[in-house]
């Protein structure tokens, strides 16, 4: 059984792109194919790393508010759409059903936390070596990352990640 919820192309500058290669997606407990991914390389990805690093001045510049607003959307929507993730979780990884709307609430619920911590990000006054200095530390975000994730929570540990 395929299940056509997995785009054959990926989201980068706000273009799908696909590629002339493609990778089989299969399910581990039946060898069935279930998806199919573009195989993308080094080109792709220093075009994915440019528009993220170009989009992170719109991000920085809203506020709080509006960021956390945003996160909390993004859990709204997994936990609406749990049953249809669970089940490409289940179909791609093999972790049984009821496994997988566990880990989709566990990876919502850290968008959820996240988005109340973005409207805590104050910054530090922390003494100086002189005694007649402060210095301020702002938590900013610095570039864009790459992040590696395990198989055995993928959905939740990008959204820890991602959040």
């Amino acid at each position: 059984m395929t299940l056509d919820l997995m785009r054959q192309a990926c989201l980068i500058g706000g273009n799908w792109i696909s590629g002339s290669e493609w990778i089989d997606v299969d399910n581990p407990s039946t060898g069935a194919i279930v998806g199919r991914v573009p195989s993308l390389g080094s080109a792709e990805t220093r075009r994915a790393v440019h528009f993220a690093a170009e989009s992170m001045a719109q991000w920085a510049a809203r506020s709080a508010a509006e960021r956390a607003a945003i996160l909390m959307r993004i859990g709204s929507l997994m936990v609406e759409h749990t049953e249809q993730l669970a089940r490409v979780l289940t179909l791609e990884q093999g972790k049984p059903l009821a496994e997988a709307r566990s880990e989709i609430a566990y990876a919502a619920s850290y968008f959820a936390w996240f988005a109340e911590e973005a409207k805590r990000v104050y910054g530090d006054i922390v003494p100086a070596d002189n005694r007649a200095a402060r210095t301020l530390v702002m938590k900013q975000p610095v570039g864009v990352v790459g992040a590696i994730t395990p198989w055995n929570f993928p959905s939740a540990m990008v959204a820890r990640k991602i959040a």
